[in-house]
C-alpha cells in the first residue's frame, strides 16, 4: 500500500498544486488537504497519515507549531515543510523534519521528498520518557493538585474531562480529550474510544468476546474499571500490548 499524505497550505492555488502533484506520484495512495494548522490536527484525529506536507506561514497555528504538537504523538507522521522562505530551515530540522521544500514547487523536487519520506523508515523514534505532570482541579472553590501518574483513565464530558485516579476519586478538568491525548502520549496514555483515554501502565487484561474488545484497568491488583475499546483504536492497543510484552512479558 502507498503512502497516506496530508497537505496543508492556507493559499488555495498552492494547496491545489500540491494535492495534484502528490496525487500523480505512484508511491502515494491517498492525499487529503487542510487549509490551516487546526484543520491538520482535526484531520489527524479522524484518520492517521504517514506524512504531512506543511506550509510554515499559516495564521494562528504555523507549520512549526503543528510539527511541535505532532512531536508528542505516540507515532507521529513524517513532516515535510513547504515554504517560500529559507530562514526557518534550522527550526524545521530541529523538529525532525524529513525535508524542506522551497516554493515555487517543482514536481521532481516533490518526488524527492516522497523518496525521503519512504527512506526514513516506517516509524519515528519513540518519545523520551516524560516527567510527571501536576494539574490543578477545582471543586466548590477548593483547588487540588493531581499528579498525572495517579490518573488511571480519563473520560470526556462535554467541554471537560473527568480524571479517574488510582484511589477511586474523580476530578473535572477543563480541557479536551484530544489535547490531553497529545500532551500525555509520551507518558504512555493511549486512546481507547472517542471518549476514553487510559494509562497504559494500568491495563492488566485485554478481553475479546464476540467481536467486542475491552480492557481491564487495575490498581495494586484491585480491579478499577473495564473499558470498551473502539474498533479504530484496537491497533493502538495491540501496539501497547506488544511494547509492554517486549519489556515485561505478556499481559495476563
Amino acid at each position: 500500500m502507498g503512502l497516506s499524505v496530508l497537505v496543508a497550505d492556507d493559499e488555495p492555488p498552492t494547496l491545489d498544486e500540491l494535492v495534484y502533484l502528490l496525487g500523480r506520484d505512484e508511491r502515494v495512495s491517498q492525499v487529503r488537504s487542510a487549509s490551516s494548522g487546526a484543520e491538520v490536527l482535526r484531520a489527524l484525529e479522524e484518520c492517521e497519515a504517514d506524512a504531512v506536507f506543511l506550509d510554515i506561514a499559516m495564521p494562528e497555528l504555523s507549520g512549526l507549531d503543528v510539527a511541535r504538537v505532532l512531536g508528542h504523538y505516540r507515532v507521529p507522521p513524517k513532516v515535510v515543510f513547504v515554504t517560500a522562505h529559507e530562514d526557518h530551515a534550522v527550526d524545521a530540522f530541529d523538529l525532525d523534519a524529513v525535508d524542506y521544500v522551497l516554493k515555487p514547487i517543482a514536481e521532481s523536487r516533490l518526488r524527492e521528498s516522497v523518496r525521503r519520506v519512504l527512506g526514513s523508515g516506517t516509524g519515528r523514534r519513540d518519545p523520551e520518557p516524560a516527567a510527571d505532570e501536576v494539574v490543578a482541579v477545582e471543586l466548590a472553590g477548593v483547588t487540588r493538585f493531581v499528579s498525572r501518574s495517579d490518573v488511571a483513565y480519563v473520560e470526556a464530558q462535554g467541554d471537560y474531562v473527568r480524571l479517574h485516579t488510582v484511589d477511586g476519586s474523580t476530578h473535572l478538568l477543563r480541557t479536551s480529550l484530544a489535547a490531553l491525548e497529545r500532551d500525555w502520549a509520551p507518558a504512555g496514555f493511549v486512546r481507547l474510544h472517542r471518549s476514553l483515554l487510559v494509562a497504559g501502565s494500568r491495563v492488566r487484561e485485554v478481553r475479546t468476546h464476540e467481536g467486542r474488545c475491552t480492557v481491564l484497568v487495575e490498581v495494586d491488583g484491585r480491579p478499577l474499571a473495564e473499558l470498551q475499546v473502539a474498533r479504530r483504536h484496537v491497533r493502538d492497543l495491540r501496539d501497547l500490548v506488544a511494547h509492554r510484552a517486549g519489556r515485561t512479558g505478556p499481559l495476563r
